[in-house]
Formats: structure tokens, sequence, C-alpha cells
């Protein structure tokens, strides 16, 4: 029991490291602010583009039903 505690800590101490060492630090980090509903980009990237994606698969969707049928 004591060797399988020790080798349980030991595999939990490199994991650890290998989590903190694959963590990127070259890499621009999110903005703390909210997204501003104001900005015209704004609005098309979040908003208009997500909506345009979900109805272009919707209409594929249904395209693809129709061809089976």
């Amino acid at each position: 029991m004591k060797n399988k505690k020790a080798l349980l800590f030991i595999i939990g101490c490199v994991f650890q490291i290998s989590v903190y060492a694959q963590k990127p630090t070259e890499v621009p980090k999110p903005s703390e602010k909210p997204i501003d509903l104001t900005n015209p980009a704004d609005i098309i990237i979040y908003i208009v583009l997500p909506l345009c994606a979900v109805l272009l698969f919707f209409l594929w969707k249904s395209k693809q039903k129709n061809k089976k049928i």
C-alpha cells in the first residue's frame, strides 16, 4: 500500500509538471473586457456570423435529407 501511494504521488507530480510545461507563454491572452455591442465588427463577428453558420448548417442538413428520400 505504501508503494502504491508513493507511485501515485510521483505520477501526480509528473502530471502537474507536464501540464504546467504546456502552458503557452507567447500567445495573446483573451481580454477581460466584455463584447462591445456598439462596435459593428463585434456584432458581425459574434452574432451575425454564428447565426449564418447555424442557418447554413440546417439548410444543408435539410437538403441532405431531401436527397435521401
